[in-house]
């Protein structure tokens, strides 16, 4: 594991785990992450028993990158436990497999992002600042194919009230509720024992779910659909 960009005050850093067979693969990732979050605290794992090891030891990371072909990776089924253990940790996986089918089994099985590894810098920045926000990254060779959006993953923005409830995770649901208490994102960060990055990202991934533009409207939207 490694630690790289460590600012004055680490409760500030967000946790970011790379995780590839290929040191030369996760150095560049890294690179790229540096840009996308310049105070984070990044882990680094070669296979699918260390991006455990490092959940489990650190619970509140932010975001996983993962390769398909490493040691220990079932594509699917590995994801789909991940998601399951940690259902507010973003998964991105980061593959040299490109094509159409690979791409819908994945993110069916969860992943909020899919980036080949063909794509250039600037577009896995992209990506990655996408996916930090709450947003989903479908690559677009996808997206401009005979298949739609939805039959790769589900829509960021939840369109009935039913699909909203299901879309908030347990932990942006601890964010809303101390929201309605009037707290700011750094009370809530200490209430919660999260870093002030990390709540930002629920609170910008709520505004998106609840298609809402502030937080007096995130809540007025949560207490009218009844989701408590």
């Amino acid at each position: 594991m490694m630690d790289s960009n460590t600012p004055e005050n680490p409760d500030q850093r967000m946790h970011i785990l790379i995780a590839d067979d290929h040191a030369l693969v996760r150095g560049g990732l890294a690179l790229v992450v540096a840009m996308a979050a310049p105070e984070c605290h990044v882990y680094e794992a070669n296979s699918y028993d260390q991006v455990i090891d490092a959940l489990t030891n650190q619970p509140n990371m932010d975001l996983v990158m993962l390769d398909l072909m490493m040691p220990g990776m079932n594509p699917n089924s590995s994801i789909t436990n991940i998601r399951q253990q940690w259902p507010d940790v973003p998964v991105v996986v980061v593959s040299v497999r490109d094509d159409i089918n690979s791409i819908r089994t994945i993110m069916a099985a969860g992943a909020a992002g899919y980036i080949p590894k063909s794509s250039a810098p600037n577009i896995t920045l992209s990506a990655i600042k996408l996916v930090l926000e709450g947003g989903i990254y479908v690559p677009p060779h996808i997206l401009n194919s005979n298949l739609s959006e939805s039959s790769l993953a589900p829509a960021p923005v939840p369109q009935q009230a039913p699909s909203v409830s299901a879309e908030i995770t347990p932990r942006q649901r601890d964010v809303l509720e101390l929201m309605r208490s009037g707290l700011s994102n750094q009370a809530i960060a200490d209430q919660l024992g999260l870093t002030l990055p990390t709540i930002k990202m629920h609170v910008s991934a709520l505004f998106k779910k609840l298609q809402v533009k502030n937080r007096t409207e995130a809540v007025a939207r949560y207490a009218s659909l009844s989701i408590v």
